[in-house]
């Protein structure tokens, strides 16, 4: 098994720097198989939403579309598929910012009763508490 990190990630999604993308791809397709696949962080998953948001500026839409499929590949294992899932329909649906909702529900299935923070949007979410 490999692990990805968020640039590579980033550069077999977006194919934005066209040698790296070259070299992500060709890794991810040589080396990420459904018997052995590569392994992704809550931690990549994190930057990667910020990345496409706050870095590149694509649209809510566009970051849907372009995670959809990593999303669903078989040859993408993630450390934590049901909190990434809780956070990406979270994410998805417009009901809040999709690392609040990884990190709430990371705390969730950890036993946290409630996430306490001083964010007041993050509070709108299930697993969170106002302090």
């Amino acid at each position: 098994m490999i692990g990805l990190d968020t640039n590579v990630l980033a550069r077999f999604l977006l194919v934005d720097d066209t040698a790296q993308a070259k070299r992500a791809r060709n890794l991810i397709l040589k080396q990420a198989t459904v018997e052995e696949p590569a392994f992704i962080s809550t931690v990549v998953m994190a930057e990667l939403f910020w990345l496409l948001d706050r870095g590149y500026k694509l649209t809510r839409k566009e970051i849907c579309l372009l995670l959809d499929g990593v999303l669903t590949k078989a040859e993408f294992e993630f450390e934590s598929m049901e909190a990434v899932l809780y956070a990406f329909n979270v994410y998805r649906t417009g009901r809040g910012d999709f690392s609040d909702a990884l990190l709430g529900r990371i705390g969730r299935l950890a036993g946290c009763q409630h996430t306490y923070t001083f964010d007041k949007g993050a509070t709108k979410l299930d697993d969170f508490a106002a302090t």
